[in-house]
């Protein structure tokens, strides 16, 4: 059997920003190396392909920055990246930066449209329909620091975040993990995740996909089993 290949699409949650400044984790820290670090030392064969943006949302625009709307070229970065086993979706933090007046429903039903987008996308004839896990990125906690502005409120807006996206993994018949099950939100911004936080979240969400990958069932599953 050849590689798995594994598409993360995401936010800066997973591109790695170092809370408080503009500097990036190296691969091997970020939860997705993590991840692929894990499966590989399990005689797993998975290449995890990382598609993150910083500032990304489900479904909407930001008024300052171009491209941040997560529903723009999904189905072409689908096809770009096929044939893929699975994708793993984070996204819903930035749905509720201070620009935008969006509860946990809006941000999920955001995100439902993005798995809808997925699975229209033109994969080659023979190539799988890969599976897809939603992962629920940690609550919000007070922002600090530069960004503070930018979230402002986001504390209060994320609330429920994780039931909604697991209502949505029910619906669309997708795997599920939440976050905080394993993990808060940075101790530092009280947004994005630490350096330890990646490395937490690398090692459930390995274990959540080896059991995928083992035939476990693709629905909805709480972190609590990983």
């Amino acid at each position: 059997m050849g590689m798995k290949q594994i598409l993360v699409y995401s936010d800066s949650l997973t591109w790695g920003i170092i809370p408080t400044t503009r500097e990036r984790l190296g691969f091997d820290d970020r939860w997705p190396g993590v991840m692929e670090s894990r499966l590989n030392a399990h005689g797993r064969a998975f290449r995890v392909i990382e598609n993150c943006l910083n500032g990304r949302r489900t479904a909407w625009d930001d008024p300052f920055k171009p491209g941040r709307n997560g529903l723009q070229g999904i189905e072409q970065v689908m096809e770009m990246h096929a044939p893929l086993e699975l994708v793993i979706v984070m996204l819903g933090t930035n749905d509720f930066q201070s620009m935008h007046d969006h509860n946990a429903w809006h941000s999920a039903q955001g995100l439902r449209s993005l798995v809808l987008a997925m699975r229209r996308a033109p994969i080659e004839p023979g190539m799988p329909v890969p599976r897809i896990l939603i992962v629920a990125p940690p609550p919000i906690e007070l922002p600090r620091g530069p960004i503070a502005p930018k979230f402002a409120g986001g504390e209060k807006k994320c609330r429920g975040l994780a039931d909604e996206l697991e209502a949505v993994a029910r619906e669309l018949d997708c795997a599920f993990l939440d976050a905080a099950m394993v993990t808060s939100s940075s101790t530092v911004d009280g947004v994005h995740l630490d350096k330890e936080q990646h490395h937490v979240l690398g090692r459930a969400l390995a274990d959540r996909v080896l059991q995928l990958d083992e035939g476990k069932p693709g629905t909805a599953i709480s972190g609590t089993s990983v």
